[in-house]
């Protein structure tokens, strides 16, 4: 696949776009595991921040596991931008949030390991967010 070669690149702006891109293909066993290291990305947070958006716009389950997955093993300065990603996308809609605290509470009973914290540690982010925008 092109975008996970994209990912593999020195340029930190082609693994942002590929992060962000890659996330359309989350559902694809193949691309999990490039979207986890770009999630934790070495040497640019940016990319954290752009791939983590990208998973976090799907709005799905997928997403959020593959978030929670690099949340649960993600130091201080990696997990501080997927937290930045999590309000900024999330934080907008109360229907977006409320969904997404639905995924992550069945994730976190649902699942083992990496998953199942990162879903506890999810919840706890999402539980502060106060949403921009609620139905009227």
């Amino acid at each position: 696949m092109a975008l996970v070669e994209l990912g593999r690149s020195r340029d930190w702006r082609d693994r942002a776009d590929a992060g962000h891109s890659l996330a359309g293909f989350a559902e694809m066993q193949e691309a999990v595991e490039p979207l986890l290291e770009l999630l934790l990305d070495p040497t640019d947070t940016f990319v954290t921040r752009r791939t983590a958006e990208g998973l976090l716009r799907r709005k799905d389950g997928v997403g959020l596991t593959i978030v929670a997955s690099a949340l649960a093993v993600a130091d201080s300065n990696h997990g501080d931008w997927i937290h930045t990603a999590i309000v900024e996308v999330l934080g907008i809609y109360s229907d977006d949030l409320r969904e997404a605290l639905r995924l992550s509470e069945e994730m976190s009973r649902d699942t083992e390991g990496r998953a199942a914290l990162g879903a506890r540690q999810l919840q706890e982010i999402l539980a502060e967010i106060d949403p921009v925008l609620r139905p009227a």
